[in-house]
């Protein structure tokens, strides 16, 4: 054991030093800027290790000598070229002493201008797409903020679709996603706060909440957590979902995530927070509650009946997802009594040929369909359906002739996958298929036991989550009559008239008085069509 410990510190020791290493270089504020800009251009180049896309374009002013730096692909090349160096070579002969303060004023009005004397921001200025003016005989620098970078345009939404509503979703442009926001919370308690996290990566993540709405505790709590993340990248934000939330040994969600800016909107104005990154399409929004996966966006859209029909439709699915298989073995293997003698007759004929009891029957099928549907995510979108639905109804067919499965355990693998894309949260969906097995399981050796215990523990552990200190079965436990209009049922939305209290600590009123429809009161006049001192 001694010696496998001091391997195992050999080992360790040399990555500790390599990532202090990374976290803590040489600091590049500790030199200022060098008065020579040739000795700035030098520096530049030897740190990015004379990569080919940082461009330098040299600019003469009278009796002075500078550079203009950017980084090809990040910053507006057009704007760079006339707006800034052509403005630059007109008003050169305008130049009397200070040609530093004469660019400030003058040259680079037109965007956002920062002066900065370090080498940190000057990195992080060329990395962010900004360019940088670099002039003979100054030991600081002009940030002008150039960026111009590609972007993809906004599209339909492609995981939540809807019916009715709004059909932009988010990119993955930070800016633009922000702007999505905007346009539709037109508010100056509209609140943006930005940091940078990953060493590496230095990935701007911007948290908006509204004032006066949010809880306070809730926003400070999002900052704490966020500023505790320390690695060198982060990529999306399912990274900073996987870093901030409660409870990390569960199956379920506990921050939501989604593409829909009206639905980010939505959860602002309930006082939620959210997380945006730039480079990832979804945004997050905390604290998340148990009902809020099985709410879509259609159901603001429709009238109250409508949308409570589909909502409650929604959570049986949810539950056939759930138990579909488990049901089925617990009925073929333990209570034959529960189901009509004609059925159990019809399930013992059909199963007389099978070589397998019913979970190994159903564990090859779920496996199998599972397979099937990862398939048809990962092959290319021209061929990836036609293989799922070819490869289904191809492998059921065969496995039922071939004797390896029952006609009954294909209805209820299907029936069950139906009902778990019913789900409008893939992240709950997908924890439905992961539970789904432990109740095949239970149900294999107790029987409806088993799926009452299962289902049981399943409760008690949804009851203990926390999401940022809010229970994540509220409004249902604990339980609150007040808050059960937007929960497993949607009132009409002239009745929502208060804010969920556990989230918002703010305004709590939505809604002003006397917002409920009526038809205008008609008078004699009106209803007959004619009026007082006619005659006929």
């Amino acid at each position: 054991m001694s010696i496998l410990s001091k391997l195992f510190k050999k080992q360790q020791k040399p990555n500790q030093d390599n990532y202090r290493q990374k976290q803590d270089p040489t600091k590049p504020e500790e030199l200022p800027i060098q008065r020579d800009y040739m000795d700035n251009i030098t520096r530049i180049k030897e740190e990015l290790g004379n990569s080919t896309d940082v461009a330098f374009r040299e600019f003469f002013l009278q009796n002075y000598k500078g550079v203009a730096v950017y980084i090809d692909g990040l910053a507006n090349n057009k704007m760079i070229s006339d707006f800034f160096m052509e403005s630059l070579l007109k008003k050169q002969e305008e130049i009397h002493s200070d040609s530093f303060q004469y660019i400030v004023d003058k040259v680079t009005s037109l965007g956002n201008i920062k002066i900065i004397s370090n080498w940190d921001q000057v990195y992080e200025a060329l990395l962010s797409g900004n360019t940088l003016f670099f002039i003979g005989g100054y030991t600081k620098a002009i940030n002008v903020e150039t960026k111009g970078w590609d972007k993809r345009a906004i599209t339909e939404p492609s995981t939540q679709l809807s019916i009715r509503g709004p059909k932009d979703s988010f990119i993955e442009t930070l800016r633009t996603n922000t702007a999505l926001i905007r346009r539709r919370i037109k508010s100056p308690n509209l609140w943006l706060e930005m940091m940078q996290i990953g060493t590496v990566t230095q990935t701007d993540v911007g948290i908006m909440y509204i004032k006066g709405i949010v809880n306070e505790k809730i926003v400070t709590e999002v900052k704490q957590r966020l500023s505790r993340i320390n690695m060198d990248s982060i990529l999306d934000s399912g990274y900073i979902e996987q870093l901030i939330e409660d409870q990390t040994m569960t199956s379920f969600p506990t921050i939501y995530h989604t593409e829909r800016p009206d639905v980010v909107s939505s959860q602002l104005l309930e006082g939620r927070v959210a997380i945006f990154v730039d480079g990832s399409p979804f945004v997050l929004t905390a604290p998340a509650v148990f009902i809020q996966f099985f709410q879509a966006a259609d159901d603001y859209y429709a009238r109250f009946d409508i949308a409570t029909g589909i909502r409650l439709l929604r959570l049986l699915s949810f539950f056939i997802a759930l138990v579909g298989p488990a049901l089925y073995i617990a009925v073929t293997t333990f209570h034959q009594e529960m189901i009509p003698t004609t059925m159990v007759i019809a399930i013992a004929a059909q199963r007389e040929n099978v070589p397998f009891p019913a979970f190994v029957e159903a564990l090859i099928m779920e496996i199998t369909f599972e397979i099937l549907r990862e398939a048809g995510l990962r092959l290319p979108r021209a061929v990836g359906q036609a293989v799922s639905i070819v490869g289904a109804l191809v492998i059921g067919q065969a496995a039922v002739q071939a004797g390896f499965v029952s006609p009954v355990m294909v209805i209820v693998v299907a029936t069950t996958a139906i009902a778990n894309f019913s789900t409008p949260s893939f992240a709950m969906a997908i924890s439905a298929r992961l539970l789904r097995f432990v109740l095949m399981g239970l149900s294999t050796f107790l029987g409806f036991y088993g799926i009452m215990l299962g289902v049981m523990f399943m409760t008690i552990h949804l009851c203990s989550l926390r999401s940022f200190g809010v229970p994540y079965m509220a409004p249902l436990a604990p339980f609150n009559f007040m808050h059960q209009q937007d929960a497993l049922v949607r009132f009409p939305v002239w009745a929502l008239k208060n804010r969920p209290e556990l989230i918002s600590k703010g305004n709590l009123r939505r809604t002003g008085p006397d917002q409920r429809p009526e038809p205008p009161k008609q008078n004699d006049e009106v209803a007959t069509g004619s009026k007082k001192g006619d005659q006929s």
